[in-house]
């Protein structure tokens, strides 16, 4: 269950990279809007890695 658990937000941490920080690098957009879609990124960011820390905690 651990492994499984680790590999969900392992993806779900490639995930937010490749479709989270695309936008901000490299949209053309306003900065306000990249500045908020990068404050999304940095959040969901730290939710995983409290979930990854829990699953860890959890499931010694």
């Amino acid at each position: 269950m651990k492994i499984f658990l680790n590999i969900i937000i392992i993806i779900a941490l490639v995930a937010v990279t490749f479709f989270g920080l695309g936008p901000v690098l490299l949209a053309d957009g306003s900065k306000t809007e990249r500045l908020l879609t990068l404050l999304v990124v940095l959040a969901l960011y730290f939710l995983l890695v409290l979930a990854l820390k829990w699953v860890k905690k959890r499931y010694r």
